[in-house]
């Protein structure tokens, strides 16, 4: 068992929603779980799902083990572009899904990682994600970071939590831009029809920012750097594409029509930076462009 000590921080909040929020790859419906069977104190009594919290409560929350890792390891080339004993950063590369889910049981990061660290891969993802403490899509390309043991991946999710983990991309969006650098601020949640997507949700998506400035302007795309400022999934993806400029190749939320020899989006997550949650020093990394990003970058002539 593993036993963590949180603090709540806002008030109203119910504890199955401030679980969730809170301890990494815990639902919602896990959380209630977890409350059903007393595996949560609430100022030393058992909690309940539907209790409120005021700033300051405090919640010991007792994490079951983690169940066995029924994913094979697989000798699965990898990139490593920083490693010791505490985490693992590795340049992803386009094509590679995460981790297994249906359609792609094995050849993800994960069975990579299973092989590369062997047993040193944090449980509290679940058995399907050991070390993941966040993702980038299958078609995304650069830096994903995973923890090696609980201690390590606990503090990275508070980073991401607080923004101080931050991640920089590079892509290459449909469009030209009059303004050199802008902010898209809106909240992001599942599509109402398709749930597969994701989209802009006033009502009750949850918060997203994401920052722009232009690198370079080509005829009919422009060369983007974007920073996230919060962490939701396809966000740079939504983003662009709710202001008119979705990513080049992106066949869910741009043109239908695949780009020629680009396997999906022209997204690459090029620098990251985070505190290391062993010495409490800044780590920072980059990674150059692949060469089909490059070549992307060459098949649109001059800039202008």
């Amino acid at each position: 068992m593993t036993a963590l000590t949180l603090r709540a921080d806002q008030a109203g909040e119910r504890a199955d929603a401030f679980l969730a929020r809170s301890v990494p790859g815990l639902t919602r419906s896990g959380a209630q779980k977890l409350l059903e069977r007393g595996g949560v104190l609430l100022n030393g009594a058992p909690a309940r799902k539907n209790d409120r919290l005021v700033p300051g409560d405090a919640l010991v929350v007792s994490l079951p083990d983690p169940e066995p890792v029924d994913v094979r390891p697989q000798a699965i080339p990898l990139d490593v572009v920083y490693e010791d004993g505490d985490v693992i950063v590795v340049n992803k590369p386009v094509g590679m899904v995460v981790h297994p889910a249906p359609g792609h049981p094995d050849g993800t990061l994960v069975n990579a990682l299973l092989y590369h660290c062997g047993k040193s891969l944090s449980g509290i993802n679940g058995a399907l994600r050991p070390g993941i403490v966040h993702r980038i899509d299958r078609d995304t390309s650069g830096l994903i970071i995973a923890a090696k043991n609980d201690r390590a991946h606990l503090a990275l999710a508070a980073q991401l939590q607080d923004h101080s983990l931050a991640r920089t991309y590079e892509a290459v969006a449909v469009g030209g831009f009059r303004e050199d650098r802008g902010t898209v601020d809106a909240p992001i949640g599942r599509h109402p029809v398709d749930r597969k997507k994701m989209a802009i949700d006033r009502r009750s998506g949850r918060e997203a920012v994401t920052h722009w400035s232009v690198l370079a302007r080509y005829p009919g795309c422009t060369h983007l750097e974007c920073r996230l400022e919060t962490g939701r999934t396809h966000q740079i993806r939504v983003h662009l594409a709710s202001i008119g400029h979705p990513l080049l190749g992106d066949t869910v939320y741009g043109a239908k029509k695949a780009v020629p020899g680009l396997a999906g989006q022209c997204l690459h997550a090029r620098r990251l930076r985070f505190v290391h949650p062993a010495t409490g020093q800044p780590v920072e990394l980059e990674c150059p462009l692949p060469g089909w990003f490059q070549e992307v970058l060459d098949s649109l002539g001059e800039s202008v």
